[in-house]
């Protein structure tokens, strides 16, 4: 049970911005979690905690290139979906699904989670997606996928033994089920799934059984989470995973988005990790409130201020929190070229293209400011806020003398507007406004405001533009925005990167 007396409160989501899938585990008094990557490299960041409130990245788990085969062509919320984390035996095991054609199922191990990890372990035996790992008593090796099937296997050599069974597949004519983890709590094997598609009527379903095989007794207070068809600021609600915590207690870690704006309301973070309190009644789980403030946590809690981030680019290794498009190749991607800059050689033409050479982090607040010093006088390049190839907005600078902010929505782009480039080092800069005047059904969430910083103080808007092209609900997929560095055309040098969340 839940102390009712909390000696703390913290915000939710306790990973914010595009952290989706979240998978966890607790080993003594730590806690893991990964979480999904999709397209960007390296894949899968893990995080650890002593609170379940206070995470840092200590890491990703496929940072080297023949872990994490992604073509320069994969699509914008293709890769890797849906990652398990477990602790068996002395090891961590993690298994996802690269959804990359000739992929598939996948599992890596290691001794320290913080790496090295394996090569990956292939399963051919294993279809389908969001694979889920569970040993029994007899140290069999259950692997349950979407849909909902099940098979055995030795995560060891990818060996599978017989073929998938069907199992419980959650409510009679709800859509994609799918996230299954399999748990061993007291006398039961429970089943937890999600249902309902990711959108806005996600939700978590359960059942148990006797065995790891089932058959499964579905919860008659199913589903167990949805805030679908209501106004709660956080929607979406699902694909969880369960921990018990050292006190005894029990949590659930699970995926929400936070629309802003009117109708249908723009969520553009992505699906962020969220928290929340369990308790068990009669045998079954009960979830607490997914609010954005988490009101009953039973010990204390470090202080964190809203994170911000500086990198001066002073080492020859990259922060666990930069990603990059596919791979990141060293002649690409490089600090040691200029010392104590970043030095990006473009390979992609434009923000247009998959094989685009792009630096990037995720945006975790709904109001934030993103600085950098750039050089251009090798190449062309600047500072972008990205969804996908074919929804992102960025302000450019150029060798032959311009600064120009650039907008991709869907089948369109344009120069939104284009300005001589100052004498002397420039910095770039995007910022979030509030949505605009008047307000009414369509507002969107937000603005994004382009502009640059001259040498000698002076600041310039040079553009400002609708945050909701760069949102799920107009672009689609599974990802949110990315604050990346670029180069589209020669070398672009950056001197440093300066990332903070403004007041919200």
């Amino acid at each position: 049970m839940l102390d009712t007396h909390a000696t703390a409160s913290a915000a939710n989501p306790v990973i914010p911005g595009f952290h989706p899938d979240p998978s966890v585990c607790r080993v003594g008094e730590d806690y893991y979690l990964v979480c999904s990557s999709f397209e960007y490299f390296p894949g899968i960041p893990l995080f650890h905690s002593r609170n379940l409130v206070n995470w840092t990245q200590i890491g990703n788990v496929l940072d080297r290139p023949r872990q994490l085969r992604l073509p320069r062509n994969t699509p914008s919320s293709g890769g890797l979906y849906a990652p398990t984390l477990r602790h068996h035996d002395g090891r961590f095991w993690l298994i996802v699904t690269n959804v990359t054609p000739g992929e598939g199922n996948l599992v890596v191990s290691a001794t320290d989670p913080a790496g090295p990890w394996t090569d990956p372990v292939r399963l051919p035996g294993v279809p389908g997606i969001d694979p889920d790992l569970a040993w029994d008593e007899e140290g069999n090796c259950w692997c349950t996928v979407a849909g909902v099937a099940q098979v055995r296997i030795d995560p060891s050599t990818g060996e599978t033994f017989g073929e998938p069974q069907e199992v419980w597949s959650g409510t009679p004519g709800a859509a994609a089920p799918e996230a299954p983890h399999l748990y061993r709590i007291g006398d039961h094997w429970y089943l937890m799934i999600a249902e309902g598609g990711t959108e806005r009527g996600h939700g978590v379903s359960i059942a148990r059984g006797t065995s790891p095989n089932g058959p499964f007794e579905p919860c008659p207070a199913n589903p167990i989470l949805t805030h679908r068809s209501t106004n709660r600021p956080v929607q979406n609600t699902g694909h969880a995973d369960l921990v018990q915590a050292t006190d005894g207690s029990w949590w659930m870690v699970l995926l929400g988005v936070r629309p802003q704006g009117g109708t249908p309301g723009w969520h553009i973070l992505g699906r962020e990790t969220f928290l929340a309190g369990v308790t068990w009644v009669d045998g079954w789980p009960v979830v607490g409130e997914v609010n954005p403030e988490l009101p009953q946590i039973p010990w204390p809690l470090t202080s964190v201020a809203a994170s911000a981030e500086r990198d001066d680019f002073d080492t020859n290794e990259f922060q666990p929190s930069w990603i990059s498009l596919h791979d990141r190749p060293v002649e690409h991607f490089t600090t040691k070229e200029r010392s104590s800059w970043l030095t990006l050689r473009a390979r992609g033409s434009s923000l247009d293209e998959p094989d685009i050479i792009l630096l990037g982090r995720r945006q975790q607040h709904l109001s934030f400011e993103a600085r950098t010093l750039v050089d251009c006088s090798e190449g062309t390049g600047g500072l972008a806020v990205r969804l996908d190839e074919r929804h992102h907005y960025a302000i450019e600078a150029t060798s032959e003398g311009t600064v120009r902010v650039i907008a991709r929505v869907g089948s369109l782009r344009s120069v939104a507007a284009e300005l001589p480039l100052p004498e002397g080092p420039l910095v770039l800069t995007v910022r979030t406004a509030g949505a605009p005047e008047p307000h009414d059904s369509r507002t969107g969430p937000d603005s994004l405001v382009f502009g640059y910083e001259a040498p000698d103080g002076t600041t310039t808007d040079v553009a400002s533009l609708d945050g909701r092209y760069l949102s799920t609900e107009v672009a689609g997929g599974f990802t949110g925005r990315v604050i990346g560095l670029y180069a589209s055309d020669g070398a672009v040098h950056f001197d440093w990167f300066d990332y903070r969340p403004g007041p919200r």
